[in-house]
């Protein structure tokens, strides 16, 4: 049974079973359970504390781990990222008071930043040349320089409302940050390929979320102008109407092209543009 840690609440908990879900694998836990396991695939959950789930991997008590890269980068030495989720999108950022004139990294030099990732700030400012007291604190970074603890604070930022109601403005990104699944680098064959098996899914549901699928009616003449349009998996369907001169084309559009080709298309002469959104996407 291959044993995977999650967060146990949080931002980052939700997602992860919505995820698990999607991949068609039933887990049944109860309120404040940490652990439960799969009714319908060979895997157990252990739902720990995110800071936890690095060290959880590491020693072998867990196999693999969902965990945002921030965490990964600041605790992790031994763990190897497999795939990026897609989920739980945010940057490590640094933000000083918005009345402070930042000129750049030298703004930082003989300053005291507090922050929950002491290892990644530390790294940063090594590589730009600075020198600063790093005031490591869990919990509300974001009031240390309301309050005289620090000049500057480096901790997660998501839309940047929590920096703006304290009176903070974001200055430097350090990283860019989402939720990964992380494996043990001593993982058994037979773990493997269950991690495998697990992986196929999540991938397959990643494509999925990240395509739609195109039906749409053309005009004959129009045809071979319309095919170009569609990229797809490998090339368009297309079927005879009942109506002569008139086919009906099927198609995959990733969701980054989709709206420039859809316009593209109607100036092509399609009509009855249909788009559904793709559950699985097996390639």
């Amino acid at each position: 049974m291959l044993k995977l840690a999650i967060q146990k609440s949080g931002r980052l908990h939700d997602d992860s079973m919505r995820l698990l879900k999607e991949c068609g694998i039933d887990i049944s836990n109860g309120v404040n359970k940490l652990k439960a396991e799969a009714t319908n695939f060979p895997l157990e959950l252990y739902f720990l504390r995110d800071d936890d789930i690095p060290q959880y991997v590491e020693d072998n008590v867990a196999d693999i781990g969902f965990v945002g890269e921030n965490v990964v980068f600041e605790k992790a030495k031994k763990n190897t990222i497999v795939e990026k989720l897609g989920f739980g999108k945010c940057r490590l950022s640094i933000a000083v008071a918005r009345n402070e004139e930042y000129t750049g990294t030298a703004f930082l030099q003989g300053k005291k930043i507090a922050t929950s990732y002491p290892v990644l700030v530390k790294s940063f400012l090594d590589k730009n040349g600075v020198e600063a007291e790093i005031h490591e604190i869990s919990g509300s970074v974001e009031i240390a320089p309301g309050i005289g603890l620090a000049d500057a604070i480096c901790d997660l930022v998501s839309s940047g409302s929590t920096l703006f109601m304290n009176g903070l403005k974001e200055v430097e990104t350090i990283l860019q940050s989402q939720a990964v699944l992380i494996r043990n680098n001593e993982l058994q064959p037979e773990k493997m390929k269950l991690l495998e098996r697990l992986l196929f899914r999540i991938q397959s549901v990643k494509k999925a979320r990240n395509n739609k699928y195109i039906l749409l009616n053309a005009p004959n003449e129009k045809l071979e102008e319309i095919i170009g349009l569609l990229p797809g998996m490998k090339s368009p369907t297309v079927l005879p109407l009942a109506e002569p001169g008139w086919s009906s084309v099927h198609s995959v559009l990733n969701e980054n092209q989709f709206w420039d080709i859809i316009e593209q298309l109607k100036a092509a002469g399609a009509q009855g543009i249909l788009v559904v959104p793709i559950e699985k996407m097996i390639v």
